[in-house]
């Protein structure tokens, strides 16, 4: 039996189930009971290298269910996560002939998710989306709490709406594809949820020999990763859905992080790569404002170097660049930018008291 975590949203609760070998089973979680008002109308969305492993077993696990399936492959990779791909997904919506109670689905990693959940918000005022993510990162993140989107030439995500997936479907065995640098990549964001949330998963990464390459995980600590990172995320979402307050913590390495994105052009560093870059500055605008020790800030710098992670900022930065490139970051408020800083390993607060001097003395010792 699948682990099943909940995300209570009062409006729009849905499940993460997790199990080794699900992809196979999508079709009948999509039929299950609690799924009974979507249609049969599906619309699989995906990337090339995604649907070649993944792709036919999908269909056919949908069609063995009774969905009529179409499908639409999307070039891979986070420079085409823009308004003019997206038009692809509405072409095809519009060729399937998808109606409202139709539902799209998103296999593969965070672009696909993001783009394909900002479709079915838009297409005929909102439809269903089912959510199959492939890679570690989307996982654990994007897959889940709702936020979708595409990015702008400015900054990231700028364009987006949130709408919540009627289902979460997670298979670990699809790992065993994934390019080594996007599991590094997404072990940043599970760091992130050891940092703002559970110390105890924290505990257990250091604990760990290896982390660096997914055949170094154990399937035990791999499915504890799955099941405490889907379930701090899950809880944050049910608290706070629309990032009013508490979800705030989740953007943690996110607000630096996103600047070095959008000013290498979504090619120099991955996501995942630039969100672990963003906690070592996090960190340690954190410890120079005295809000956290020394000692458990090279501990988190420490973990993120265990998994590969860049912990430097590459040679061609322009800090000054950067500074005013958190300007457009989606938390300022009143013109301030709001930072989600640590006060110990578990715990982080949101403060809007970073000054550009403190930013550009870290930029700068990076």
């Amino acid at each position: 039996m699948p682990s099943v975590i909940p995300v209570a949203l009062p409006q729009n609760p849905y499940e993460i189930a997790i199990e080794a070998g699900l992809i196979d089973r999508l079709g009948a979680w999509m039929t299950d009971e609690k799924l009974k008002k979507m249609g049969r109308k599906a619309l699989v969305v995906s990337n090339p290298t995604i649907f070649k492993h993944y792709g036919q077993r999908v269909v056919d696990s949908l069609q063995s269910a009774g969905f009529s399936v179409g499908q639409v492959i999307l070039p891979p990779g986070e420079r085409y996560k823009t308004p003019s791909t997206l038009q692809k997904i509405y072409d095809a919506a519009l060729e399937n002939r998808l109606e409202r109670s139709s539902v799209m689905v998103a296999l593969g990693g965070g672009v696909i998710g993001d783009m394909t959940g900002f479709a079915a918000a838009t297409w005929l005022r909102g439809i269903n989306v089912v959510q199959v993510p492939t890679s570690l990162l989307a996982m654990v993140d994007a897959a889940i709490g709702g936020k979708t989107g595409v990015n702008h030439p400015k900054g990231k995500n700028l364009i987006g709406a949130f709408h919540q997936p009627r289902l979460v479907v997670i298979d670990p065995q699809v790992l065993k594809t994934l390019p080594v640098r996007e599991f590094r990549a997404g072990m940043a964001e599970v760091i992130k949820y050891g940092v703002i949330w559970d110390a105890e998963l924290f505990q257990k990464l250091e604990e760990a020999k290896r982390l660096d390459q997914a055949r170094y995980v154990g399937e035990a600590l791999l499915q504890d990763i799955l099941e405490r990172s889907c379930g701090a995320k899950a809880h944050v979402v049910a608290k706070d859905e629309k990032e009013s307050g508490l979800r705030e913590i989740l953007n943690y390495g996110h607000t630096i992080g996103h600047a070095v994105e959008s000013l290498t052009g979504y090619r120099l560093v991955n996501h995942g790569e630039a969100v672990g870059i963003g906690m070592v500055a996090a960190g340690e605008i954190a410890v120079a404002m005295g809000l956290w020790t020394r000692e458990e800030c090279d501990r988190q710098n420490a973990l993120i170097a265990k998994c590969a992670l860049p912990t430097k900022l590459p040679t061609t930065m322009d800090f000054d660049a950067i500074i005013a490139s958190t300007q457009n970051d989606k938390k300022v408020q009143a013109g301030q930018v709001r930072f989600v800083l640590p006060d110990t390993i578990g715990h982080v607060n949101v403060t809007d008291q970073v000054t550009p001097e403190i930013i550009k003395q870290v930029l700068q010792e990076m």
